[in-house]
């Protein structure tokens, strides 16, 4: 086995907690904007909202356009005072995964290059990346938005390996999504490291299954110095 050299994150639940971060935004907007009778139908709200949003992955204006339709509202929004609104309010409630900091320092503490690769709009990832001061943490940092290509496209994943300045087999991925971060990364040979959260593995994803899976991030810097050691 080759020994790791580098290690890839994704953002957005892997070092961000976009559960906690996405509750937090819509506890706010139903406090602020929505009529409700109590505790029970606030959470109520929230679980729907949680589902609707489909993990960031449903497309924005979806999303916007069905709670429009679907939320009891003070003053029902338009379309574009409630983009507004989350462009305004979202990343206040920006918080870094459990366990995030301490893994990023043990695995610098391993002689390992660290990059983050993640898709999404330029501007609310580097905010993100920004506001959890996770900058200055990495070697390489890759959105798709800034370069036009995204996971699982094999470009990604190479720009990265090209910033970092390693091989695809020196080389492993830590992320939540199957295809995204595991799978499309295992196409061009990087190992991935699977945190498990809400995502389940599609059967359609063959060649490309997780190095080894994991529920909470303090768990990579274990597996990462027992493969540096057996390695050598």
């Amino acid at each position: 086995m080759e020994q790791i050299k580098a290690i890839l994150f994704d953002l957005d639940n892997t070092l961000m907690d976009r559960d906690r971060t996405f509750r937090g935004f819509a506890r706010q907007l139903i406090s602020e904007r929505v009529k409700v009778s109590g505790p029970e139908e606030t959470e109520r709200i929230i679980e729907y909202m949680i589902e609707s949003d489909a993990d960031g992955y449903r497309p924005k204006e979806g999303f916007f356009k069905e709670l429009i339709q679907e939320l009891p509202w003070i003053v029902k929004p338009d379309l574009t005072e409630l983009k507004s609104y989350y462009d305004k309010n979202y990343m206040s409630h920006a918080r870094i995964m459990e366990h995030a900091i301490e893994t990023l320092k043990a695995c610098r503490s391993l002689g390992l290059k660290l990059g983050i690769i993640t898709n999404g709009f330029s501007h609310l990832q580097h905010r993100k990346i920004d506001l959890l001061e996770l900058r200055d943490r990495f070697d390489a940092i890759v959105v798709s938005g800034d370069i036009g290509i995204k996971k699982p496209d094999e470009r990604i994943y190479r720009l990265a390996l090209k910033k970092l300045g390693v091989r695809a087999e020196d080389t492993v991925i830590v992320g939540d999504h199957p295809r995204n971060d595991i799978w499309g990364a295992a196409q061009i040979g990087i190992r991935g490291i699977w945190l498990l959260r809400k995502h389940v593995w599609s059967p359609d994803l063959e060649g490309g299954t997780p190095w080894h899976t994991i529920k909470e991030l303090d768990e990579v810097a274990p597996l990462l110095q027992a493969s540096c050691l057996t390695a050598k």
